[in-house]
């Protein structure tokens, strides 16, 4: 879901930039206000950190990544996985891809806009602890969303890139659709275990916690 530097005029970086800033500061109120999240944002920039970088390459115009969403979505909720895809994005630029830094607010778009509409819409109607199906359904609509969202930017880059291009990148997405519901199961089942611990209480979405 990367966008190469250089893809992208300064205008348009400018816009996302400042469509990022925006999307954040509206829901930067709701995260304020409960310091309980603040931990479990930590934690879901850690996780996705580990899990783009535990496996990535190149496919067309962009790059496949084990971005690990759903799990970290439905266990430690939809702000922390909001903010922390952008502040993993910022940790791995810093720390591993410098250049990337360049398409920061870009890159986060294309993870963060597929999240908002997954949960104004599906997301808000799962029932705690959520089944094989419903992962599924989730993880189809979500990189769905972020296959759209990198056709998008390449859309509007630079240079013209092949639709086959594009559609091979898409596709690619297929075999994380298909494995990443089984690890986001056994996660669940995992932290739903613990539920009851005080940390589990502290670390993890309180629909999951309070689960039978």
């Amino acid at each position: 879901m990367h966008i190469e530097p250089g893809m992208l005029a300064s205008p348009k970086i400018l816009g996302a930039n400042i469509a990022a800033a925006g999307l954040l500061l509206c829901y930067a109120p709701a995260l304020l206000k409960r310091p309980a999240l603040w931990l479990r944002t930590l934690l879901a920039a850690a996780f996705f950190s580990v899990f783009m970088q535990s496996f990535h390459m190149p496919v067309g115009p962009s790059e496949l990544h084990f971005v690990g969403a759903m799990p970290i979505y439905l266990t430690l909720g939809f702000l922390p996985t909001l903010f922390g895809f952008a502040l993993g994005l910022l940790m791995q630029g810093l720390l591993f891809e410098p250049q990337d830094l360049v398409h920061l607010a870009v890159n986060s778009l294309s993870l963060m806009v597929p999240l908002i509409a997954l949960h104004h819409t599906l997301g808000k109607r799962i029932a705690a602890p959520a089944g094989i199906k419903t992962i599924l359904q989730l993880d189809a609509a979500y990189y769905a969303g972020v296959a759209a969202m990198v056709g998008f930017w390449l859309l509007i880059g630079e240079d013209a890139t092949a639709l086959a291009d594009w559609a091979a990148f898409a596709a690619s997405y297929g075999g994380v659709v298909l494995l990443e519901p089984v690890f986001t199961v056994l996660v669940c089942k995992g932290v739903a275990a613990v539920r009851h611990a005080r940390w589990a209480r502290a670390c993890f979405d309180e629909r999951l916690t309070a689960a039978a």
